[in-house]
């Protein structure tokens, strides 16, 4: 049987089982049950574990009453060689039990890293577009920590309760008014604690939601670091940083409190059930209804139902984090993809002509096409939906974070009023990605393509770039289908030898995590070259030079052309180096295609044109002389 690491095939695999997230219990009893024969086989090598601690007792206060008592040493004998045989057999099961409730715990965690990582790669785009970093990167790491606990609690909680039923069988058996007491103790001692859980539980969360929001101002800053320095912020969100991370100190504190008030008074109410089975059972003995063997067995099952009590307590402790955390993997798990499969799936042509319904913009094929806008937010939605990617929407982000300070009916309240806000953007979405996309290659409207076709035809390479750690080569061709000439002229195109060189081992050289050790341009470049070598028939580019100097730009704008010849490549950029090499030029103006044509001709005859290209209107003199070198 393999089942670590946890095999996981929901949200990629149509015909895989998924995670039921109609609510936080439905979830939790679904990873119970995808543990499925493990955790049958940790719950039968939990029972077996107990069995020394159910009888030993028993087959103790045996050996006096036969044995030590009646003076015959063969019996004692008998008894002591039974109760080693047992223990052994308990030990050899505990090592079992053991295994199986580890296995458990790392399936239930890192089982839920990999859902949360399939949904990621199902919703792609749409994920960090409704729900925060953080709150991913808590439910992925310490959400999926509480899973496993709740797993491993769950076995032994189970075990123990049957343990617990057989000593009261075996208690009541012998004495009625003992056994009567052993029954009452420990729902007693649950009914007694569980006032002290509902605060508890509201401070777990607290911890849970600052923790998410540490986790979210910690990525930012990581992936900010640079800016920061360049600006001298680094002192103030540092202090930012140090301030919520006290916070989180403080509600771990006081979450600590309550925790400890739970476990005090298990240990009191365990106490004080020892002392009181003790006095009964000591009364007993005195009025000639119990043998001191039997005694003895009793005050050893008084000790041992210590175990069980104090194990419903933390169950009820871990059950409660368990449904904060199962909240927030609701939030991200239950997330639907806006996109829908069509009924009679079309093919896109490689050679097909691009036609954008919103702007007008008409792409033709096999060339070298650049998009001019004076607003970069118009040619970057012109990505966008060449792409078949969802608007940029400022209001999708809904966190599933509520104020610490709404408690009880308002909590709730709030909590329904961001589940409906979550649903009422999936809707939004899903009636923008299932109507007719606007956008036709060859005739075909995007919307009858099945999306994975659309992301191998058409490859948008966005501004924002997104290195990874491992090597150079893993960088640029992750699927490692290039060879050296193909990998070489795509560093070639990119200019990026300097990239090459900074490496020691070269395609071997191993990136910092997000590319620390590259300049900005670098990572630029590396992100380019690694577009280039997927070699798409459609390559979309949005501002491609951005973070690079005027000579490396002029060498990336003559070697692009080039390097894309007979393949279709938009570039959506206002640089002049850059346009001088287009075989043709879309000018975007309030977001509607307004003209086209070479840089030449729109430097010389449209005003619009320069006034974004050269931002401003210039000495006339140096226009024409612009004009007649591009020619």
């Amino acid at each position: 049987m393999r089942d670590f690491p946890p095999q996981t095939r929901a949200y990629t695999d149509r015909d895989a089982e998924v995670p039921d997230t109609r609510t936080p219990r439905a979830l939790l009893w679904w990873m119970v049950r995808q543990n499925g024969v493990l955790f049958g086989a940790g719950l039968l090598a939990a029972l077996i574990w107990m069995v020394p601690q159910t009888v030993g007792p028993w087959m103790v206060g045996r050996a006096i009453d036969t044995g030590i008592v009646a003076g015959d040493s063969a019996a004692t004998t008998r008894w002591v060689l039974g109760l080693a045989a047992v223990t052994v057999f308990g030990a050899c099961s505990g090592i079992a039990y053991h295994t199986a409730i580890v296995r458990e715990w790392l399936i239930a965690l890192y089982g839920t890293t990999k859902l949360v990582t399939r949904k990621a790669l199902q919703l792609g785009h749409v994920l960090t577009r409704r729900t925060p970093t953080g709150e991913v990167l808590s439910v992925s790491g310490s959400d999926g920590d509480q899973f496993g606990a709740l797993m491993e609690i769950t076995t032994r909680a189970v075990s123990q309760l049957v343990a617990y039923l057989v000593v009261a069988g075996i208690v009541l058996s012998t004495s009625v008014r003992m056994g009567l007491l052993v029954l009452v103790a420990a729902p007693l001692l649950v009914l007694l604690g569980t006032p002290l859980l509902r605060p508890m539980q509201r401070w777990q969360g607290v911890e849970r939601s600052r923790n998410s929001e540490l986790t979210s101002m910690a990525t930012d800053i990581v992936g900010g670091l640079r800016i920061l320095r360049g600006i001298g912020g680094e002192a103030t969100f540092g202090g930012n940083y140090a301030d919520q991370s006290q916070r989180v100190r403080q509600s771990g504190v006081a979450a600590g409190r309550w925790q400890a008030a739970v476990e005090s008074v298990g240990v009191l109410l365990s106490g004080a059930f020892v002392v009181g089975l003790m006095w009964l059972g000591t009364r007993e003995v005195a009025q000639g209804r119990l043998t001191v063997g039997q005694l003895v067995s009793f005050l050893g099952y008084g000790l041992f139902l210590i175990q069980p009590m104090r194990t419903f307590v933390e169950f009820a402790q871990k059950w409660t984090r368990s449904v904060v955390s199962a909240r927030k993997a609701v939030a991200v798990l239950g997330q639907r993809p806006p996109w829908v499969h069509p009924d009679q799936p079309s093919t896109l042509s490689s050679d097909g002509l691009i036609v954008d319904g919103e702007s007008g913009a008409t792409i033709r094929p096999g060339i070298l096409t650049m998009v001019v806008s004076a607003v970069p937010d118009d040619s970057a939605a012109l990505a966008d939906r060449l792409g078949r990617y969802l608007p940029s929407d400022e209001g999708a982000l809904v966190s599933d974070e509520i104020s610490e300070e709404l408690k009880g009916r308002a909590a709730r309240r709030e909590r329904s009023a961001r589940a409906r806000a979550r649903e009422e953007q999936a809707r939004r979405d899903e009636e923008r990605a299932r109507r007719p996309w606007g956008v036709t290659v060859g005739g075909v409207d995007l919307s009858r393509v099945e999306l994975d076709e659309v992301r191998r035809h058409i490859l948008v390479s966005d501004t924002s770039p997104q290195v990874f750690a491992g090597t150079l080569r893993s960088a640029v061709d992750p699927l490692e289908r290039l060879t050296l000439e193909e990998a070489e002229r795509a560093l070639y195109t990119a200019a990026a030898d300097d990239v090459f060189d900074a490496l020691p081992g070269g395609w071997q050289g191993e990136l910092e995590e997000r590319g620390r050790g590259l300049s900005g341009g670098q990572r630029q470049r590396l992100v380019l070259m690694r577009a280039l070598a997927a070699d798409p028939d459609v390559l979309v580019l949005v501002e491609p030079t951005s973070a690079v100097d005027a000579h490396t730009e002029a060498l990336i704008a003559t070697r692009l052309g080039e390097h894309r010849a007979g393949r279709t490549t938009v570039v959506m950029t206002a640089s002049p180096l850059l346009l001088h090499h287009a075989d043709e030029i879309i000018l975007v103006e309030n977001g509607t295609a307004t003209a086209r044509g070479r840089h030449a001709d729109l430097l010389a005859d449209s005003p619009a044109y320069r006034a974004v290209v050269v931002r401003g209107e210039g000495d006339t003199s140096v226009l024409a002389h612009a004009s007649e070198e591009s020619r």
